[in-house]
């Protein structure tokens, strides 16, 4: 990028700034490129092209989803570690193992779905059942143009925020996103504590 040049009223004011000014390190000699008023500009040398070898091409990569402000759901539920038995886990994540309750939230909102959530674990939890199904749906593209991105499948991304709070997180051990034949990306399995 070139820079332009100084013009005579900016250098005029340039100087009475620097006559006005005093040393940070008086302590410290002065040097001739201390006292430089105005940027100097060296000639360009003009550029070659050379043709480069292909041991140092570089080949293209699928973006990093460090690249975006924050993780995907699936992400954040499948970066926890694993808390039940590894065997178990496996199972859960192939779809084999059954739940035994299923709370559908579609279509409720925010205020609706967290007290349905919670009443819904904790009951489960004190009947001894250990593998619930949490239905949130996908979400739908509700994006209506303004200046501010209205996010996509609000309840999906605020029900793993949720069994992660308190009063639910004490019963909760594993949160994993379903399989296929359970709901896939628009619902969890929720693998609950023993209650001692």
């Amino acid at each position: 990028m070139k820079r332009r040049r100084l013009r005579p009223d900016e250098e005029e004011l340039w100087r009475k700034v620097v006559s006005n000014t005093e040393r940070l390190h008086p302590e410290k000699p002065l040097k001739p490129q201390d006292f430089v008023t105005t940027p100097q500009t060296k000639p360009r040398k003009k550029a070659t092209f050379e043709a480069i070898p292909k041991s140092l091409t570089i080949k293209p990569q699928a973006p990093s989803t460090s690249a975006y402000l924050s993780p995907t759901i699936a992400e954040q539920v499948g970066g926890q570690p694993v808390q039940m038995d590894k065997k178990a886990f496996d199972q859960l994540k192939r779809g084999k193992l059954r739940p035994e309750g299923k709370l559908d939230l579609h279509g409720m909102t925010l205020e609706r779905a967290h007290p349905a959530l919670t009443r819904f674990i904790l009951n489960a939890q004190s009947g001894g059942k250990r593998l619930v199904l949490i239905v949130t749906g996908k979400g739908k593209q509700r994006d209506d143009g303004g200046p501010i991105p209205v996010r996509f499948g609000v309840l999906r991304h605020q029900v793993p925020q949720w069994l992660s709070m308190p009063p639910l997180a004490p019963a909760v051990l594993q949160v994993t996103q379903a399989h296929v034949r359970h709901g896939g990306g628009g619902a969890y399995y929720v693998y609950l504590r023993k209650l001692r």
